[in-house]
């Protein structure tokens, strides 16, 4: 089931999903993962100004999306940069296409005009999602991350709405 997300009770899994990802990928390019406290406080200060939804299936939230500013100008308040993560062990099973739609209806909604997914350069899986909900490649940045002991490349994909 989707849901707009309720920072009390969900920060905990959340804190749990995203260590897993800045620990053990460079998918994330945070190199410390949030307490469930610092988690908690990210997630009211985003979703109080902007749509964020989790994923949840048997009491227990899977995964979460949410978008947030892209720059600072108030120019660019009509576009917003997307992010989503799901436990590793449901990926695959169609809950990031749910979570995603969801989240670009409530974009719409809200008028705003374009949506930015930025995403290191080699993850496949989250470049072919993005493609089959219609973003298209804008950019390509060269040696922009250090993770890992890697210099990484990032690509930037944009939806119009």
């Amino acid at each position: 089931m989707i849901r707009k997300v309720n920072p009390e009770t969900d920060a905990p899994y959340i804190a749990a999903i995203n260590e897993h990802y800045v620990t053990n990928t460079t998918i994330s390019f945070a190199t410390t993962p949030l307490s469930v406290d610092e988690m908690r406080s990210h997630i009211t200060n985003i979703a109080a100004q902007f749509p964020y939804f989790v994923y949840e299936t048997d009491g227990k939230v899977v995964g979460y999306c949410f978008v947030h500013k892209w720059k600072d100008r108030a120019a660019y308040d009509c576009t917003l940069e997307t992010t989503i993560y799901l436990s590793p062990e449901y990926t695959g099973k169609g809950i990031a296409m749910k979570l995603m739609q969801r989240l670009i209806e409530a974009c719409r909604e809200q008028g705003i005009t374009a949506l930015i997914a930025c995403i290191t350069e080699g993850n496949e899986p989250s470049c072919s999602f993005h493609r089959k909900l219609g973003f298209k490649q804008v950019s390509s940045f060269k040696k922009v991350g250090r993770k890992f002991g890697k210099v990484l490349d990032v690509v930037d994909y944009e939806l119009l709405l």
